[in-house]
């Protein structure tokens, strides 16, 4: 007589902030996996360890719950961006920061990353709004130095903080996944001098 399989586990009672982390953490591994439309909000409850109305009660609908995670990893990007140009007021180690980011983000994020730039639900406006604004967001917070630093027009400087951004996020996650074997500090490298050779023809302006 064989033994019947057993139900997995529910996990114990969480607080509603600590709660809801966990499904995000859960799903991200599900989405990533998976991609949006094969997976299911049965698989996500089921991994999380919590029954489908729990799961519901934080995220009406599946679409509700990869909106969020988007959202925060869209957050996080944007953020470290920030965090790199304010992290010196040298603007060539500010480049270098910026594409140390970037390869960070895609090496120490895998999964996230994979969600943000992998998506399979482009065709949605809410999603498309929040991939958009990853390049947006970030390219004005470097625009923002650009101008400061060489006084070039808005749409001047705007133009070469997307190009940045651009030689970045794209750069890296090729180094990824083509399992470069340029080691991460020597594509840090070669990407800041590139984009340091030529930011850096844009003079500070004279007072």
């Amino acid at each position: 007589m064989t033994e019947a399989p057993t139900a997995r586990p529910r996990t114990s009672r969480l607080p509603r902030p600590a709660r809801k982390a966990q499904l995000l953490e859960v799903a991200l591994q599900v989405f990533v996996e998976q991609g949006y439309h094969a997976a299911s909000m049965d698989e996500i409850a089921e991994r999380a360890g919590v029954s489908k109305p729990v799961l519901y009660q934080h995220f009406p609908g599946k679409l509700d719950l990869y909106l969020a995670l988007l959202e925060s990893s869209c957050d996080t990007v944007i953020e470290g961006v920030r965090k790199a140009l304010a992290s010196t007021h040298e603007n060539r180690r500010r480049v270098r920061a910026t594409m140390e980011l970037w390869f960070d983000y895609v090496a120490d994020q895998g999964a996230a990353f994979r969600l943000v730039f992998e998506s399979d639900l482009t065709n949605d406006p809410e999603v498309r709004a929040q991939l958009d604004r990853v390049t947006t967001e970030s390219a004005a917070a470097v625009a923002e130095v650009i101008g400061e630093d060489t006084g070039l027009p808005s749409a001047d400087a705007h133009l070469l903080a997307v190009g940045l951004v651009g030689m970045g996020h794209i750069s890296a996650r090729h180094w990824l996944d083509s399992a470069s074997t340029v080691t991460r500090d020597d594509a840090v490298r070669l990407l800041a001098t590139l984009a340091w050779r030529g930011i850096g023809g844009f003079p500070k302006p004279t007072t």
